[in-house]
């Protein structure tokens, strides 16, 4: 993986979303020098607008990221792939037109010229990336792409990282093996090819294996660190660990491993030093400056684009159900200090007679036009009011009520963190897990809140801006 301001991101991913964007100028290039050769009778570079060609090509690669094309378990999928990719190249030539038409009308009078090409560009591409995808696939998915793993340890750690790599065969890693290490407390699970812990008895023995099979990381995946004293194998091999990573194989522990592949902080494993002591949870002035100029550069932006939209459901809220349009509701904000958001009122106006709930699938107090906006995130828009005023982010954890707040910081450790940074209306949980209405679902999703406070970055923010469109066109879990 690579990482990216804090941020890891898969080989396969980056290396086809560049394959696909460099073909789609190309394919650009090539159409506009075959119309320019047929309607003048000659070529040169000079004919060429680089940067127009760049821009589109941009804006391509933007579209199916934001749709999630890049996403493992869509180029994974065929039929998935397919089936998004019929509806996403479409919108690839809506959103070049639009800005073809915008930028004849206000910068460039020769921009409308270049419509016809995007078509027969999106066109071409299609074909053209299905085949290359499905050759892609079976490439990624041999061995020799693969980093190979060994994992110290046999227990519920080990298990875990087996679960991972059952959940998605076709990863960018395989374990070679699981090495017997650790406390006699740890229950062994249920896994293929594990090695005895003699390996770890013999100085040298773990560096030979390691070399001989070609491993490129090793995992130690068990909470025993320490070897007692005149116990041969029972602690951590120290120096054997040292003598694989001056040979060049990284060494990495549980906790870490786990964030880079699962994209979350595994909470049942989390504890204060690794909070402290690693890379990130890091909140200076220049960030949040930052952070601060995307969120108001984003939010007027957003403000004027969604105008029409915020009008007409203004007036269907108010046509479709008795009682106000906008809903106001105390939420927990930045270091725990409430604040009233604004949202759409998409459930009757007596929806919380009976005292706060939670949001249920297929909830009766939800109105007519209260299904769509909730299925489409319209209702809430109105919270971009609430991120000019500074009380939220556009990106950043879900804020929840106080009663809710308090409930799960009984139940969940460390769940207090999340508020280390102001709320937002779309995030990294928002966009990676169903919408929560349990405490086992304010569980997974405060897994991915701590991950974001970690490692949350401008580029993270952008990442999650552009996914949201994912969320919003294919809604999974919305309640």
């Amino acid at each position: 993986m690579l990482r990216l301001f804090r941020h890891h991101i898969p080989f396969p991913s980056l290396a086809l979303a560049g394959f696909e964007t460099l073909l789609f100028f190309v394919l650009l290039y090539v159409l506009y020098a075959a119309r320019t050769l047929l309607w003048e009778g000659a070529f040169t570079v000079e004919h060429v607008e680089p940067l127009m060609l760049g821009a589109m090509s941009l804006l391509s690669f933007l579209v199916m990221a934001s749709v999630g094309m890049y996403n493992r378990d869509v180029f994974f999928n065929m039929q998935t792939m397919i089936g998004r990719g019929l509806i996403t190249y479409p919108i690839i030539f809506i959103v070049n037109s639009m800005v073809l038409f915008f930028l004849s009308l206000f910068w460039w009078s020769e921009a409308s010229q270049y419509h016809a090409l995007v078509l027969a560009a999106v066109i071409i591409a299609f074909p053209l990336n299905i085949l290359f995808r499905l050759i892609f696939v079976e490439a990624v998915n041999l061995d020799v792409f693969r980093r190979r793993i060994l994992v110290l340890g046999t227990g519920h750690l080990a298990a875990n990282i087996d679960k991972l790599v059952s959940k998605q065969a076709k990863r960018h890693f395989s374990v070679d093996a699981y090495v017997e290490f650790g406390a006699p407390d740890e229950a062994d699970a249920e896994l293929s090819r594990v090695l005895p812990n003699s390996l770890l008895e013999e100085r040298g023995a773990l560096a030979k294996y390691v070399l001989k099979h070609g491993i490129d990381e090793i995992v130690v995946a068990s909470r025993q660190r320490r070897r007692r004293e005149g116990a041969l194998g029972s602690g951590l091999p120290i120096w054997d660990l040292m003598d694989c990573k001056l040979y060049g194989t990284e060494v990495t522990e549980y906790a870490t491993f786990w964030e880079r592949e699962a994209a979350e902080i595994d909470l049942d494993e989390l504890v204060p030093s690794w909070l402290i002591f690693s890379d990130g949870f890091r909140l200076d002035w220049a960030r949040q400056f930052i952070k601060r100029s995307f969120d108001v550069l984003v939010s007027l932006i957003f403000l004027v684009f969604t105008l029409p939209i915020t009008m007409s459901t203004a007036l269907l809220v108010k046509v479709t159900s008795p009682g106000p349009v906008f809903y106001r509701q105390e939420r927990v904000g930045l270091n725990g200090k409430s604040y009233w958001v604004l949202k759409f009122r998409s459930m009757r106006n007596d929806a919380e007679k009976d005292g706060p709930q939670w949001a249920k699938a297929g909830d009766a107090r939800v109105t007519s036009i209260g299904g769509f906006m909730r299925k489409t995130r319209i209702d809430e828009l109105p919270q971009i009011i609430n991120v000019l005023k500074g009380d939220m982010s556009f990106i950043g954890p879900r804020p929840e009520r106080p009663v809710f707040v308090a409930e799960l910081a009984k139940e969940l450790p460390f769940y207090n963190e999340r508020h280390r940074v102001k709320p937002g209306i779309s995030g990294w949980a928002q966009i990676n897990y169903p919408y929560g209405a349990s405490i086992e679902d304010a569980k997974r999703k405060l897994a991915y809140d701590l991950y974001y406070v970690k490692n949350g970055s401008l580029f993270l923010d952008f990442v999650i801006l552009v996914q949201t469109v994912r969320v919003v066109l294919w809604p999974e879990g919305v309640r």
